[in-house]
């Protein structure tokens, strides 16, 4: 951290100095990923809300983690695709403790629906006369709601002990503001942040983890004593499942823990490539595995897509 005695007013992100090098390209990947994102997400959304017997537990939570991806690409590649544009890598402290607050809401709702969606798997499967009882629209709903509401709580704490902070650093190692960047620019004492923030993230972490690890291996044994074809679709479906949770937690993790661990001789492309690719595989991986890889769900898009075209 630079040796600053004044209070900074903006920020330089430097991630967004090194993306210089391949301007033009970078703005094609993030309008592309930003486009396909948002058209995906919003044909599923929008069929699933037109479509009366896709109105289900399943595909709410399924609405819930596409519109938590748009939250979470809107929250970051408009700003890259216009400072890459407009040349400017600065971003003020109001636009910086807004932006952290969103990425990292995104990221707790993200876990929270990934955890909630094993647990609904493993009553489907593994309770199928008790299920439409044990999960209903109405709990679904209120279950969304409450991820949203502790999502927020657990973000709020952080953000605001950091807002007490003095911060007289400038330059943050990434192309978007997270909490742990703006901790790492105090020129006070910052260890009750690392230390609530630590603890806080590796509670919600290992619970959300052993909970999908419970879900998905009781899961996957019910299914073995299925057919044949049941049991390879389900192993299909928990492994798909499993390798874009474990992108997003790795890159999470990685944004989580860098200013903990000693990261300084890690090159910036990595920074850059590792913290955006929990967003990036999620908002791009969670449209195909969970809305158009689900047969009832492509069926429906493709007989209304037929609808409009027949017009």
């Amino acid at each position: 951290m630079e040796n600053i005695s004044t209070i900074s007013t903006r920020f330089f992100l430097l991630g967004l100095v090194e993306m210089e090098k391949e301007k033009y390209l970078c703005i094609i990947l993030s309008f592309g990923i930003y486009l396909i994102t948002m058209l995906l997400s919003i044909v599923i959304l929008y069929n699933v809300c037109i479509e009366a017997n896709l109105h289900e537990p399943m595909y709410l939570f399924i609405c819930n983690l596409l519109f938590n991806g748009m939250f979470g690409s809107t929250s970051l590649f408009p700003k890259i695709i216009i400072d890459l544009l407009s040349g400017s890598k600065i971003i003020s402290v109001a636009g910086c403790f807004i932006q952290s607050f969103c990425m990292h809401t995104f990221a707790s709702v993200e876990v929270f629906t990934f955890t909630i969606m094993a647990q609904d798997r493993y009553l489907a499967i593994g309770e199928p006369l008790r299920y439409p009882t044990l999960m209903t629209n109405g709990k679904a709903l209120n279950y969304i709601g409450i991820i949203w509401i502790i999502a927020i709580i657990l973000v709020l704490i952080p953000v605001i002990m950091t807002m007490k902070l003095p911060l007289c650093g400038k330059n943050i190692n990434n192309v978007f503001c997270d909490n742990m960047s703006l901790v790492n620019l105090a020129c006070g004492d910052s260890s009750l942040n690392n230390i609530f923030g630590a603890i806080e993230t590796f509670i919600v972490y290992m619970v959300a983890l052993m909970i999908i690890i419970y879900c998905y291996i009781r899961t996957f044994l019910i299914c073995l004593k299925l057919s044949k074809d049941a049991h390879q679709k389900a192993v299909s479906t928990l492994v798909s499942h499993l390798i874009a949770f474990s992108c997003f937690t790795v890159a999470t993790l990685f944004i989580v823990l860098r200013y903990r661990l000693n990261s300084g001789s890690i090159p910036m492309f990595v920074h850059i490539l590792l913290s955006c690719m929990g967003i990036v595989t999620t908002t791009i991986v969670n449209p195909f595995i969970y809305g158009i890889r689900t047969e009832a769900l492509r069926v429906k898009i493709l007989q209304n897509l037929l609808k409009i075209y027949a017009r």
